[in-house]
């Protein structure tokens, strides 16, 4: 269905609105997934928070043009999916990451955060991010190490004076 100026103009506006509060972003090539499996991924992406758009690159270019995200317009070719982390960083990139493991036509190209694209073979890199729960976590084993090892320390030294006196 061919999109008339308005139609493309409301899409934009979308799409960079998106853009502009993301985390960050994966373009996949999607060619040759069926209508169903397509469902199944937009599906996915809602219950993980990610926004995911089907959408013509020349459309896709100006949505992203002004955003950390612009740093991919250059490498926008072919039919591509744009999929946006809105809650955690790693969360698009786990979801085509996931959906690509079972349905090898999805093909991840683009890879971008920070204001950095990189090539979709970096996918797995953005997959491991740690979800916010995760990172609260490795911050309080980060936290907490130094204080249990002064605790064994204060405890061995009691342990040494009492066996001293």
């Amino acid at each position: 269905m061919a999109l008339n100026l308005d139609s493309k103009k409301v899409v934009v506006e979308e799409v960079a609105a998106y853009a502009a509060k993301a985390h960050s972003a994966v373009a996949a090539e999607y060619r040759g997934l069926t209508v169903t499996e397509l469902t199944e991924l937009r599906k996915t992406a809602r219950e993980t928070g990610v926004y995911l758009r089907v959408v013509k690159n020349t459309l896709a270019k100006r949505a992203v043009a002004g955003t950390e995200f612009e740093c991919m317009q250059d490498k926008m070719v072919g039919p591509l999916l744009i999929a946006f982390s809105m809650e955690e960083p790693g969360s698009a990139g786990r979801l085509i990451s996931n959906f690509a493991k079972t349905h090898d036509k999805l093909i991840a190209k683009i890879v971008s955060i920070n204001g950095q694209s990189f090539d979709g073979s970096e996918l797995p890199r953005l997959a491991r991010l740690p979800t916010r729960n995760e990172g609260i976590a490795l911050l309080m084993a980060v936290l907490k190490a130094p204080t249990e090892k002064f605790v064994r320390t204060l405890a061995a030294l009691r342990d040494q004076k009492q066996e001293a006196a």
